[in-house]
């Protein structure tokens, strides 16, 4: 049964993209059939799988506003268990590009996954920094949201704004949505401000936070320029460990469904 979970936090910056795709790629190094769907009109996930979105032909635009068969648009990464779905610049424009005869244009992408004919273990979405269409789309899709929190100034009120989202979207278009958990991202342990976010995360939240933390290593953006995850470019670096912890606790949940 495939669980699709959704990468979201309203405020940028907090290691949403990267999130998505190492945990992607980690699941893949286990084994786990995944495809990651990048929703974010910047296309940041799309090239930090190695794709250029302004040399594709086809994105998942053309899936949502155009109704284009979606199996045509998956693309093959370079890890074998891991598929993209790849993003456009034009899904900025979305909304407006939408016909006035779909009855609701938050469900555009659940009714569309189910044209799927590749069986996936995990979708995983990754969401823009805001709340509008594609981000309403990708909670009323997803069985659970991920919600990254840099532990920095502010942490806390992008996730109020997050779990308000959220709450809006279980009484409206999707009654089953829940929390995927919260991921501490950008961690250092040598800086008081890090050791107090987590601390106050992990109060708040209990178990609902992943034990899996994200720490600021320089192999993370270095891989990312790379245009590679940083479990294929450096495995053994303490942003790739975290990643394969991360990834671990989220199959700990396939026993628990």
């Amino acid at each position: 049964m495939t669980k699709i979970i959704g990468i979201a936090n309203q405020k940028g910056g907090v290691g949403k993209t990267t999130t998505a795709i190492n945990l992607s790629s980690a699941l893949a190094h286990f084994k786990r059939r995944i495809l990651l769907i990048d929703l974010d009109p910047q296309s940041d996930a799309t090239r930090g799988l190695g794709f250029d979105s302004t040399l594709l032909s086809r994105s998942i635009y053309d899936v949502l506003a155009n109704g284009y068969d979606i199996n045509k648009v998956i693309k093959r990464t370079a890890l074998k268990y891991l598929d993209l779905l790849p993003s456009s610049l034009k899904l900025a424009s979305l909304d407006s590009t939408l016909s006035d005869k779909v009855e609701d244009k938050t469900l555009v992408l659940r009714e569309s996954l189910k044209n799927l004919k590749k069986e996936y273990d995990y979708i995983v979405i990754d969401c823009p920094p805001s709340l509008g269409i594609l981000n309403l789309n990708s909670m009323a899709a997803s069985d659970g949201i991920l919600i990254p929190v840099q532990c920095e100034y502010f942490a806390l009120e992008a996730v109020a704004t997050t779990l308000a989202a959220i709450s809006k979207v279980q009484r409206t278009s999707n009654p089953k949505l829940g929390i995927e958990g919260f991921l501490l991202t950008m961690y250092d342990s040598r800086t008081r401000l890090g050791t107090e976010i987590t601390t106050q995360i992990r109060a708040l939240f209990k178990e609902n936070t992943f034990l899996a933390t994200i720490p600021r290593n320089i192999s993370i953006p270095e891989s990312s320029s790379k245009g590679l995850p940083v479990t294929l470019y450096r495995p053994s670096s303490a942003g790739s460990l975290a990643y394969f912890s991360l990834a671990r606790e989220v199959m700990d949940k396939e026993f628990i469904r």
